[in-house]
């Protein structure tokens, strides 16, 4: 299984930081990134996580699939 995960359907104001804040009560988050257009520079709605362990990203999967965050799931 893959550490770095694929997360989707983000608020267009959560930044990098508040994914990782998100992401860090399931373990260690080695990286955070909100993809942004190029050309306006805002959210296109997603990014990656990537976690420590695939034991912490399991728990990541679990604990955060389908829980809602600033208006969207």
């Amino acid at each position: 299984m893959g550490k770095k995960l694929y997360c989707g359907n983000l608020g267009y104001n959560v930044s990098s930081n508040d994914l990782d804040q998100m992401f860090a009560e399931f373990g260690t988050v080695k990286s955070a990134e909100v993809i942004n257009d190029r050309d306006t520079g805002r959210s296109k709605g997603f990014g990656f996580v990537e976690m420590q362990t695939d034991n912490e990203a399991l728990a990541a999967i679990t604990g955060m699939n389908g829980k809602e965050h600033d208006g969207r799931t």
